[in-house]
């Protein structure tokens, strides 16, 4: 899939002095240009320090001539990115990009498709799992890019030309990298696996509802699975609250609640703001702020059981014999991905073999999870359930 007109050396050499992108007509005019491009390269740099949200710093774009700094503290109309994002004739290529595509959707309200993620693909090419960017460089192009701007404050104006260069290479490479990779992947006949497992990526991404995933977050609390079921309502009622909380404060989670502080809220079932202040962890300054409110939702569940019912529980874990026979079975994924050349961590993660598991308890027969279905079943499903019955 070599298309000749992108010529990494090139981008290398442009990122010296890349494009800054200051306004809303120069961002329209370069996304006209960019639709009509096969493929991109695609990046951000933000902030998220003291905040929920991540805060866009820069978004860079490789194309077939030249690497681009869009500057969002200045543009204020996305829609081109949006239409840009949203063209299927050209291909987004991004290197890890679950944290880019959230800060996408919360700046411009869309998902870049159709998303290629080289990070995703040198797993499926055996060369490493989570491999960062600096070593896949290595790995491809014999060539090393530093680290040193990783940390920097992508918020002030103006950047340093070390931090523009860092940003620029960032996109500089990834189309090279791509095209080298679907090459050998199509080789090794794994192509399509990629991209079936793209798919589920990006069908998970997109799916995501803030609403409906903030009021889950509860289940999380994986220690608490055997409350009763009022200190379950009362779980989930502060767990809402704070997703709500940090939200509209735009303060990270534990700046409003640590995780520790609500299991011992939930544990010591303070009643009394004299008795929330001896809970272990809690800030005196959030009892002065939110104590009377979390005194309300303790003092209320019960309440609320009576007249909603139980909330969903949070799953039981599995017998710890499980862990030995997950080993076992884990084994038979490796030897697989050890014939295929692929990475083990991405043929089979626990989590999908927890769920085969419970699915005997929930259905009364085994039934292939989402995460094992696809080329996953093709190659070993039988195999694996051949295992797993055998310790009916």
């Amino acid at each position: 899939m070599q298309n000749k007109s992108y010529d990494w050396q090139v981008l290398e050499a442009s990122a010296l002095k890349p494009v800054y992108v200051s306004s809303n007509q120069a961002l329209k005019e370069h996304c006209q240009h960019w639709l009509t491009l096969p493929m991109i390269a695609i990046d951000t740099e933000f902030q998220r320090v003291d905040t929920f949200y991540p805060i866009a710093g820069l978004i860079q774009i490789g194309d077939d001539r030249q690497c681009y700094l869009i500057d969002p503290l200045v543009i204020d109309d996305y829609s081109p990115l949006v239409a840009l994002f949203e063209a299927k004739s050209v291909l987004k290529i991004i290197h890890a990009g679950s944290e880019d595509l959230e800060l996408f959707k919360q700046l411009v309200g869309v998902i870049p498709q159709p998303l290629y993620d080289t990070q995703l693909a040198a797993a499926f090419l055996g060369w490493g799992f989570t491999m960062g960017l600096q070593r896949l460089l290595e790995q491809v192009l014999q060539i090393k890019i530093g680290k040193a701007e990783t940390t920097s404050n992508w918020l002030q104006r103006p950047l340093t030309n070390k931090q523009e260069l860092y940003a620029a290479l960032d996109v500089a490479y990834l189309v090279e990298v791509c095209q080298q990779q679907i090459q050998q992947m199509q080789d090794r006949e794994c192509y399509q696996w990629f991209l079936e497992d793209s798919v589920k990526s990006l069908e998970s991404v997109i799916c995501q509802n803030e609403t409906f995933d903030s009021e889950r977050y509860y289940l999380r609390f994986s220690q608490m699975w055997n409350v009763p079921d009022y200190k379950l309502v009362a779980l989930k009622a502060l767990s809402d609250w704070r997703e709500q909380e940090s939200r509209l404060r735009n303060l990270p989670r534990n700046w409003v609640l640590k995780n520790q502080t609500i299991i011992s809220i939930i544990n010591r079932w303070p009643l009394s703001i004299s008795q929330l202040n001896q809970v272990d962890d809690i800030k005196p300054k959030s009892v002065r702020a939110d104590g009377e409110q979390i005194i309300a939702m303790l003092n209320s569940a019960k309440q609320q059981l009576i007249d909603h019912g139980p909330v969903p529980a949070i799953q039981k874990p599995l017998d710890p014999v499980w862990n030995k026979r997950f080993r076992s079975i884990k084994q038979l994924a490796t030897e697989v991905a050890v014939q295929q050349a692929i990475v083990p961590e991405i043929v089979l993660r626990k989590k999908d073999l927890e769920a085969l598991v419970r699915s005997k308890l929930e259905f009364g027969e085994y039934r292939m999870p989402k995460g094992l279905s696809g080329w996953r079943e093709q190659l070993f499903g039988e195999q694996i359930l051949e295992q797993i019955r055998q310790y009916d």
